[in-house]
């Protein structure tokens, strides 16, 4: 969970029922302005994170609170449904019982009110502390803008990538097997690969994108950053301008030709996509989807399903919402390198 998802359940109908009906709404309105304060300097603290010591640290910190503030939060909806099967059981014995358990609402309210203490101080000494690093708070306005700004490449200089060989060849494994999913409807492997801003996820995928292997199983290779936007239309363009033979390519077989197609209309646009796909065993990586407008992507999908059985698709994503939206294979979940490093030695 992050802060937008805190902030999401703080603001929740069934949130507020429960904690109003726990008499600690109030306690922890305090915790959503504090939330508000961090969201607005965590996406500076992501450009910065490279460049100011002690950032990662920081961050690393905000996610440990989130955690601990969504079990909180589960808590009260547990309560809440608790408290609903009694009363809409109206038997009595099970009212006594309930009273005299643990969820009883006065322990509950204790619990509660001493876990809001000890989350609220620790988010209060975090804010406290992103101040130290001097960043500056930035609106969706600004994060558009930095988000746009942030478009990828498929080149990768593997020699200085240190530590992610395991990744690759996981997923080289993913990209080498049989489709999961067979049978009359057809149905394009899609692997997603997931994990916070600054771990790699990218890199990771160019390193699987430029390696020999693939290019051996796949007739076709195609690099897309999608960034903030999943526009369905440059997207599309973006597959078509894209899509070139793997090196080890038998030569004689026509490469697309290229042309100035932004002035196609979407009709145009997906018969075009569709001639260049069909029948192809691709590779697609779709790097940096934030938007999880499922209709959007089922468009898109129906689009591209015109290739060969095996081909796939690599989505590379912050949201493990969207991992598993898109995914039709569990979400390949990224760890830094420091906990695996961490996690050998012990």
């Amino acid at each position: 969970m992050d802060v937008a998802d805190s902030l999401g359940k703080l603001a929740s109908y069934a949130y507020k029922e429960a904690s109003r009906a726990s008499g600690v709404y109030e306690d922890l309105l305090g915790i959503k302005n504090t939330l508000s304060i961090v969201r607005g300097v965590l996406l500076d603290a992501e450009e910065k994170k490279d460049q100011k010591h002690g950032l990662r640290e920081w961050l690393r910190e905000i996610h440990n609170i989130c955690y601990d503030a969504e079990d909180m939060l589960d808590g009260f909806e547990l309560q809440n449904k608790k408290k609903q099967v009694v009363e809409a059981s109206g038997n009595t014995w099970m009212k006594v019982r309930h009273y005299f358990s643990s969820s009883n609402p006065l322990a509950f309210r204790f619990k509660m009110a001493n876990q809001i203490k000890e989350i609220r101080s620790r988010l209060d000494k975090a804010a406290a502390d992103g101040t130290g690093f001097g960043l500056v708070r930035m609106d969706a306005e600004t994060r558009l803008v930095v988000q746009r700004r942030e478009f990828t490449h498929s080149h990768v200089d593997d020699s200085s990538v240190i530590g992610r060989e395991s990744d690759k060849e996981a997923i080289i494994k993913l990209l080498t097997e049989s489709n999961p999913r067979g049978g009359g409807d057809k149905c394009i492997c899609v692997i997603p690969i997931v994990g916070i801003g600054g771990l790699g996820k990218t890199t990771l995928a160019k390193l699987v994108f430029n390696d020999k292997r693939i290019d051996e199983v796949f007739q076709l290779k195609i690099w897309v950053c999608v960034s903030n936007d999943f526009d369905i239309r440059q997207i599309i363009i973006k597959i078509i301008n894209n899509a070139f033979l793997p090196a080890s390519h038998p030569p004689g077989v026509p490469i697309p030709h290229q042309e100035d197609i932004n002035h196609f209309d979407i009709e145009q646009l997906q018969i075009r996509l569709r001639h260049i796909l069909d029948g192809q065993k691709f590779i697609l990586v779709l790097d940096d989807i934030w938007n999880d407008d499922h209709t959007k992507w089922i468009e898109l999908a129906d689009m591209i399903k015109v290739g060969a059985e095996e081909s796939k698709i690599i989505v590379t994503t912050r949201s493990i919402s969207i991992a598993s939206m898109m995914g039709s294979v569990p979400p390949y979940v990224l760890e830094g390198l420091y906990k695996r490093i961490v996690c050998l030695c012990l």
